[in-house]
């Protein structure tokens, strides 16, 4: 137990995270994988219900400004629009910003501001202030954490909060044993929690559980919603994969959807500046 207690206040966890990443990398880190992902993602986030389980947790009041870190197309910054002052979404795809720039206009919403810009950039020059809330929600895809979580907390005046992957998060277990992969995880939140802890932030946790089964409107969409997790695969696992969709692929009115629901698990780690 005493040796447990060290390692927590000894560890390198920002450096442990780095290792973690780096030996593990995705696609997910780069802007055109998210440009390719753009509209696909964008209908399927508006499906899950996770919004509506953020914002409880979040309980937004209407005179905050909030700044919207890796803001996609808007999953948060749209539901997020009527209940707060303004909003500052930002991100580094820039077919994610049009699609949300698309939605406001649809929506007749006149409070979100887009930016292009990265977590590596400089918030200065690119025109990023302090806002009352800081939101990254599912986009720390950084190498450096203790230095991005410490540029999100200044850019707050009142609270911060991060959501991150628990466990497996949005991956299919049952596909990777299908295709012949072993499913090798990332660093997951407690990651984050212990180097906040060192950074002497305190934060309170809440989790979102969802039992997820996607719905498509044809089968390739279906298709491509499971093969986001096999980067560069070979003939064979294709071949694996395929067979293993054609198995599991129903289609009910209209919809095409897996015959099975998969639970996805998110952290949200929240903290009020002192």
């Amino acid at each position: 137990m005493m040796q447990e207690a060290v390692l927590m206040h000894t560890a390198d966890w920002n450096r442990a995270w780095r290792e973690m990443r780096t030996s593990k990398p995705s696609p997910a880190r780069h802007a055109k994988f998210w440009d390719g992902r753009s509209r696909s993602f964008a209908m399927h986030v508006t499906r899950t219900g996770y919004a509506e389980l953020f914002i409880k947790i979040m309980a937004p009041e209407p005179e905050w400004t909030v700044l919207d870190m890796g803001c996609g197309a808007g999953t948060l910054a749209l539901p997020l629009a009527d209940k707060v002052q303004s909003i500052t979404a930002v991100d580094f795809s820039e077919k994610m910003l049009s699609i949300l720039q698309e939605e406001c206009r649809e929506r007749n919403i006149s409070n979100i501001n887009t930016v292009h810009a990265r977590w590596e950039d400089d918030w200065a020059k690119v025109g990023l202030g302090q806002y009352d809330v800081a939101i990254a929600s599912r986009s720390l895809v950084v190498d450096d954490l203790k230095g991005t979580i410490a540029k999100l907390n200044h850019a707050a005046r009142k609270s911060v909060f991060i959501v991150t992957v628990v466990g497996d998060g949005p991956h299919d277990r049952r596909a990777y044993e299908a295709v012949g992969r072993e499913l090798q995880v990332g660093p997951d939140y407690i990651y984050n929690y212990n180097v906040l802890y060192q950074m002497g932030i305190y934060a309170k946790v809440d989790f979102i559980v969802q039992q997820v089964r996607d719905t498509y409107g044809d089968r390739e969409g279906a298709m491509d919603s499971v093969r986001w997790m096999f980067p560069e695969m070979t003939c064979e696992e294709e071949e694996r994969l395929d067979a293993y969709l054609t198995e599991h692929l129903i289609c009910r009115d209209g919809l095409w959807m897996l015959d099975y629901a998969k639970t996805v698990r998110w952290a949200v780690l929240w903290w009020e500046k002192e």
